[in-house]
């Protein structure tokens, strides 16, 4: 049995670059079961990622996790989500409702996705005084944000999970999928040859899609356009890219990965602050979704 010790995992280049180091270690190796040690913290919101790593590696036949050990704090957090309820712990209850819990769902729970959205986030304790724009707005970017993992990923699953950080004002939430990633889908659809980074920036332009038979593109669009709003922050990670969008900066950061992830992580920051009313630029219906 070999161990891998994640410390301090959070939303950053430098955290992900960790799972990535997670993944391709356990590939590299020819063990049949690990240990896996969560020192310091891990983010909740992570789960998502760090859940599609662990089942990838286990369809791939390299490594099935035998035991997860964490630190106290990291522990109790990811035992409330239900991240550990797959790895033999109980669940705790969550008196504080900061977290959203881990998921794994198959692309064709839409509907499921729908309700757990709705009930975790929209009717979460935490968002009962903003506004009802901003309620929609989050849940709509996030629907969204899943339907494009649906369409484009090729995954078998679809993780998700959530974290609210009440002292900043801000949610956390991450939708990961263990499938094709930006690049392959663009390049083999378009006949190009582009990087994981400038796929990423390729598909956020408006109109971009690799969907047939709709002008598409959307999704992604609307979401930048509440980031900026809303003031708050976009992470994609497909295979070796990284990209970064800040809405309080109004700035884009892109860096390459050593190695890669295997398929794409999207994280969502908004902020739980913000009382401004949302109209769009950007015309679509998202009647359909509620």
């Amino acid at each position: 049995m070999d161990k891998f010790e994640l410390n301090n995992v959070d939303a950053t280049f430098d955290g992900y670059q960790k799972l990535i180091d997670l993944y391709q270690y356990y590939k590299s190796k020819a063990f049949t079961q690990m240990e896996l040690n969560i020192k310091k913290w891990l983010g909740a919101n992570l789960c998502s990622a760090l859940g599609g790593i662990l089942d990838k590696l286990a369809d791939e036949n390299y490594n099935v996790v035998s035991s997860i050990d964490a630190s106290p704090d990291t522990k109790k957090i990811i035992q409330k989500n239900g991240f550990l309820s797959h790895f033999g712990y109980d669940d705790l209850y969550d008196k504080n409702h900061t977290t959203v819990k881990y998921l794994k769902l198959k692309p064709t729970d839409g509907k499921y996705f729908k309700n757990y959205v709705v009930d975790d986030l929209l009717n979460h304790p935490e968002l009962a005084n903003i506004t009802p724009e901003l309620k929609r707005k989050i849940v709509e970017s996030i629907y969204e944000m899943f339907v494009n993992a649906q369409i484009h990923s090729h995954s078998s699953d679809i993780y998700a999970c959530g974290q609210f950080y009440p002292q900043k004002k801000k949610i956390e939430f991450t939708i990961t999928d263990t499938g094709i990633g930006f690049r392959a889908n663009a390049n083999k659809k378009f006949n190009v040859n582009l990087t994981s980074e400038q796929a990423i920036k390729w598909a956020i332009g408006q109109g971009h899609t690799t969907k047939t038979g709709t002008s598409g593109g959307i999704g992604l669009a609307l979401l930048k356009e509440f980031i900026t709003k809303n003031k708050s922050k976009l992470q994609i990670i497909s295979n070796d890219g990284f990209y970064e969008y800040s809405g309080e900066k109004n700035t884009e950061y892109t860096k390459k990965f050593i190695n890669y992830f295997p398929g794409t992580i999207i994280n969502m920051q908004f902020r739980t602050d913000d009382k401004s009313a949302y109209y769009s630029d950007i015309t679509q219906s998202m009647e359909n979704i509620f």
